[in-house]
């Protein structure tokens, strides 16, 4: 039935292309109008077959799970684990997919225990549930390479976890879907909020989903101790006490779920972007350092993105977490454990940093960007750049005629204007505020009959243009039925809701001095010019 299904649908996939080549031919006959026509149509079957073919990779991730569940399963009926026969053993509370366990307090024979959540979280005492995810949306993957673990929360002003999961996706090839495991933790109590936010997964990326590459759980509200009466520390105010705290936890948890899933497990966050091919860069990066004696590999300079631990590790670290959850901001707690672990307090602060560096191991570039501007702590802003990550974006290739490209805005790094203009980067530009202008000057002056712009891109979505109009200077007389500026350029078009500006510039208005894009507001964002296309009248 599977060689049936396959053998369809490659004869389906032949059949889109061969249409394809025969809408291409007949295309070059017909005038523009019918050809308008046939570029939609050609667009439509293009899209089909994106589809379509990533309707196979999905079925050939869920193959692939369904093949490693069999051979659990054989091993299962084969052998009887040595924890299922030991009588001392009969004490644990298993409830389900609960990630710690539950050990029965009422030591009453005298066995020695080692400790557990619920020895640092000693509320949880009280309810056995404490440890239960309250959503839990899963197929059960196990056994991958690389688990990613990605928490997320409620954000007051805006979300980008849609944008995250959409850029790994995009990001992971055929084979990586099926060696990955995706586990979405929403850090949240509300279950109301909880369940629409994963229906809002499930209808974005109902294929992953389904196939079990993308997992979605939540805490219980049992699992939070009262965050509310933490003393504070380091100066910081309460709020931001109760928000690193709640961090803690949330990262525990989810390192606690995860820690059997997997040979490697990353911890990400829900307002980054990856370059393609990032977790067959990680894995065989980490098979390299096998002689080494690492115990973290960082893909990112940034915060807790792209930390790449051993699946077998995680425990420890959850474990740490969980002890200092009250005492100290994340990032600080993840040195402190490597701090315990390998620093002889008998060397000096210089010998502790060479034998952190040892098993702290950085990887150049990074593989993660962070784009988010508004943090998770409420009214936070965060204005950070990887200044190592590098990101392959599409370049539309394009011949605009001779200009001086000119703009007030401060470009990021080396993404400069001229570069976009001609086709060989992008443009980035910083804090962008109303009256910032981008300018094309022509010398001689030049006809133009189209304009194309595009700002974003689909790694980075809110870098956008908004709010701006496209506005040109003639260089005979105009009519005076078009929209004046005060400085006397016309105004042809703006920028519409999803960051693009196109359209024609009338034959009867000439050939033009100048075509500038002028901003009337404060934007939030940084703004990325990804294509410039400016056609000239009588060009093919």
């Amino acid at each position: 039935m599977a060689v049936i299904r396959t053998r369809k649908s490659l004869f389906l996939i032949v059949a889109l292309l061969a249409t394809l080549c025969f809408l291409a031919f007949i295309q070059s006959g017909v005038d523009d109008g019918t050809t308008d026509m046939w570029n939609v149509r050609v667009q439509e079957i293009q899209r089909r077959l994106e589809n379509t073919e990533r309707l196979n990779e999905v079925r050939a991730v869920e193959v692939h799970h369904l093949q490693g569940k069999v051979k659990e399963m054989e091993r299962a009926a084969s052998n009887v684990s040595f924890s299922q026969r030991r009588p001392m053993q009969q004490n644990v509370a298993y409830t389900g997919p609960s990630v710690g366990a539950h050990y029965d307090l009422e030591n009453a024979n005298g066995t020695v225990w080692l400790p557990s959540a619920v020895y640092y979280l000693p509320h949880l005492k009280t309810q056995q549930q404490g440890l239960k995810p309250a959503l839990h949306v899963s197929q059960g993957v196990s056994g991958v390479s690389v688990v990613l673990g990605i928490p997320t929360i409620k954000r007051t002003v805006e979300s980008y976890l849609m944008e995250t999961l959409q850029s790994i996706l995009k990001a992971l090839s055929a084979d990586e879907k099926l060696e990955t495991l995706i586990v979405v933790l929403i850090a949240e109590t509300d279950l109301a909020y909880v369940k629409s936010e994963a229906e809002q997964i499930k209808a974005n990326f109902p294929a992953e989903v389904e196939s079990g590459l993308i997992e979605i759980i939540s805490p219980p509200s049992y699992y939070y101790p009262d965050l509310d009466n933490i003393p504070p520390t380091f100066g910081d105010t309460r709020e931001r006490v109760k928000w690193r705290t709640k961090q803690n936890l949330d990262f525990a948890f989810l390192m606690m779920y995860c820690r059997m899933r997997g040979t490697y497990y990353v911890q990400l966050e829900d307002d980054i972007i990856a370059v393609p091919g990032f977790v067959s860069t990680m894995t065989s990066f980490a098979t390299q350092q096998n002689k080494n004696p690492w115990f973290l590999l960082e893909f990112s300079q940034l915060g807790f993105i792209g930390k790449l631990f051993k699946c077998a590790d995680l425990n420890l670290v959850a474990d740490f977490f969980l002890m200092f959850h009250k005492a100290k901001p994340i990032d600080w707690l993840l040195d402190h454990i490597l701090f315990v672990s390998i620093c002889n307090p008998e060397k000096d602060a210089k010998h502790c940093s060479k034998e952190k560096a040892r098993h702290r191991i950085r990887y150049k570039p990074s593989l993660f960007q962070h784009v988010g501007l508004h943090s998770s702590l409420k009214g936070k802003i965060q204005k950070l750049k990887d200044r190592d990550f590098k990101k392959g974006i599409h370049i539309p290739q394009h011949n605009n005629p001779e200009a001086e490209v000119l703009t007030t805005l401060q470009q990021y790094q080396k993404h400069s204007l001229i570069k976009a203009y001609k086709s060989q980067d992008i443009f980035w530009g910083t804090n962008p505020n109303a009256g910032d202008v981008v300018r094309f000057k022509f010398e001689p002056p030049v006809d133009i009959s189209q304009y194309r712009f595009m700002s974003g891109s689909s790694e980075i979505p809110g870098d956008k243009l908004f709010n701006t109009s496209v506005e040109i200077m003639p260089v005979q007389a105009s009519p005076s039925d078009y929209q004046r500026t005060e400085d006397g350029y016309l105004i042809v078009g703006k920028f519409i809701s999803d960051g693009t500006a196109f359209g024609e510039v009338p034959a009867n208005l000439g050939a033009l001095y100048e075509l500038r894009l002028r901003i009337h507001t404060n934007l939030e964002n940084w703004v990325i010019i990804s294509e410039i296309y400016l056609k000239v009248r009588g060009d093919r």
